[in-house]
């Protein structure tokens, strides 16, 4: 099994998402793949500075979800963390775009599995 960790920071009841140059059609959370011995939350902290050119000013442990991974087809255990950045966020590394979404709100594409997860768990905080 796959193993990610993401996190997902909520502003004003909208998620921040990214799409990757690999397949920019696609949007996720920002994360990724923990290197050997990293674990999930260094590399949340490590991915979101590679990928936004930014840092977190808080990041918290919530749930872990399960789903197939976008790209790669096979099943991903994914360990979301809620966050809050310091600073405005840009493309950078890999990142085609970056896109903050309201759930229900139209998309310039389409939503990896996991992030249709966890609209779908509608966590309470989601909703701030």
């Amino acid at each position: 099994m796959l193993r990610v960790a993401a996190v997902a920071i909520v502003e004003e009841g909208r998620l921040l998402l990214v799409s990757k140059r690999a397949a920019p059609e696609v949007f996720y959370l920002p994360g990724g793949k923990p290197e050997r011995g990293e674990s999930a939350e260094e590399c949340v902290r490590r991915e979101v500075r590679e990928e936004l050119g930014v840092g977190l000013a808080s990041l918290e442990f919530d749930h872990t979800i399960h789903a197939s991974a976008a790209l790669e087809g096979v099943p991903m255990a994914m360990d979301v963390f809620r966050g809050e950045l310091v600073g405005a966020p840009s493309a950078a590394a890999e990142i085609a775009a970056i896109a903050w979404h309201r759930p229900g709100e139209p998309l310039p594409g389409r939503l990896a599995p996991a992030i249709e997860a966890l609209y779908a768990s509608a966590p309470v905080w989601m909703r701030s």
